[in-house]
């Protein structure tokens, strides 16, 4: 049952609240309460990511120094949202505001987060799968509060990933593994699920793309990504198509405007923009989320097709311009390794402005830059209004490419 207190919460008169208790002075407060409640002492704390909805909720991830009871001090993860309070979380409120909290893995939407980071528990699943006995090693390789986790378990007979996500959502995702091993794509295969929302996915062999572009190793052609998006199983047609990285342009503009109110002109201008100019693409299956680590790859062959569970009806832009804007963020960050990855970067865009219209494929790549202009924010770096103005630019680039090519064909 949730429990509410006065103690942690004090009222906000930013903008946005929601915002500003999840990553303010308040929320050390609620992670002091949360570990309060067994006996733990809070050291130190950072927020590592941050998923706002202007004006209506927000949700973030914590890494805290925390000293237990017995004088161990270790590293832990801890989360807290506003809005709705879910159910078997701490609630803090004042009145007005009400923030709810907890400790990794006990997530409240994800019920086996908590079985899937127990070693014990994760032996036992390992034995019964038959990949072997002994002790086991995990390792967290992802985590959105709420969403989804990815945990790699490694045993005695190597690897596995277990994929938490919602439990409604788990049956689907094994089927939709089956349909894409079935048809040949290089996706995980699955070794089975659990009700509560377990999925046990097979290692794939082969490097992340990113991994590959930073460590001078040879990388497949765009033909072959065009080849491995052809071969993706028209079964996956069927449903509501994913909305575009272009309907979503708005949206991504408020969430910078709302982090960074200085640049909400150029944001909501840029976004603005691309609604009015940007054009459709052929419409078909798309994974929905394709960039380079999504991407597992070995001696210029794609050998793995990563997080699958976007995949959908949608539009072929999307996919291409993901990767294209990805590679461009990347070689921002990776100065040392800027050269190849835009010439990878270069090569690609050929291959794609081949089988799409170059002026559109640009103006969806400025799309999904301008999305990509929220994760310095989201991921708290240590100077993000710097990442996000540079990520904006990036893509006011990719826009005036992109008006270049039209006004050429016009």
């Amino acid at each position: 049952m949730s429990r509410t207190s006065t103690a942690a919460i004090r009222r906000e008169t930013e903008p946005d609240r929601h915002l500003a208790l999840l990553t303010g002075p308040v929320a050390g407060d609620v992670l002091r309460t949360v570990l309060h409640t067994a006996d733990a002492e809070l050291l130190s704390w950072r927020a590592v990511q941050v998923e706002h909805q202007p004006g209506r909720r927000a949700t973030a991830a914590y890494q805290a120094r925390v000293r237990w009871p017995d004088g161990r001090v270790r590293d832990e993860r801890l989360a807290a949202c506003t809005g709705r309070a879910p159910a078997g979380t701490l609630v803090l409120g004042n009145g007005v505001d009400r923030v709810a909290a907890w400790r990794f893995p006990y997530d409240p939407a994800l019920p086996a987060l908590s079985s899937a980071y127990d070693t014990r528990a994760v032996g036992v699943l390992l034995r019964d799968l038959g990949l072997g006995t002994g002790p086991v090693e995990l390792r967290v390789r992802a985590y959105r509060p709420r969403r989804r986790a990815v945990i790699e378990a490694v045993g005695t007979a190597g690897s596995v990933f277990l994929k938490v996500v919602r439990p409604e959502q788990v049956h689907a995702l094994h089927e939709r593994h089956r349909l894409l091993v079935g048809a040949g794509l290089p996706a995980a295969p699955t070794l089975g699920y659990t009700a509560d929302g377990l999925l046990v996915l097979q290692a794939l062999p082969g490097q992340t793309l990113r991994h590959a572009l930073r460590s001078r190793s040879v990388v497949p052609s765009g033909r072959a990504v065009l080849n491995l998006l052809d071969r993706l199983p028209a079964e996956l047609a069927e449903g509501r198509p994913r909305r575009s990285w272009l309907d979503r342009a708005p949206h991504y503009a408020e969430v910078i405007a709302a982090a960074l109110p200085e640049v909400a002109g150029q944001a909501t201008g840029l976004a603005a923009a691309l609604t009015a100019e940007a054009g459709r693409g052929p419409r078909g299956v798309v994974h929905g989320d394709l960039y380079e680590a999504q991407l597992l790859v070995s001696d210029h062959r794609i050998t793995g097709l990563l997080d699958v569970d976007t995949a959908g009806p949608g539009d072929r832009l999307d996919d291409l311009g993901c990767l294209l804007g990805h590679l461009s963020v990347l070689a921002q960050l990776h100065r040392d390794r800027a050269a190849v990855i835009q010439r990878a970067g270069a090569a690609y865009l050929a291959a794609f402005e081949r089988v799409v219209d170059p002026a559109a494929l640009r103006y969806r790549t400025a799309a999904v830059v301008l999305s990509l202009a929220t994760g310095p924010h989201r991921v708290q770096e240590r100077n993000w209004p710097a990442g996000t103005r540079a990520r904006l630019e990036l893509a006011e680039l990719w826009l005036s490419s992109a008006r270049r090519l039209r006004g050429a064909t016009r």
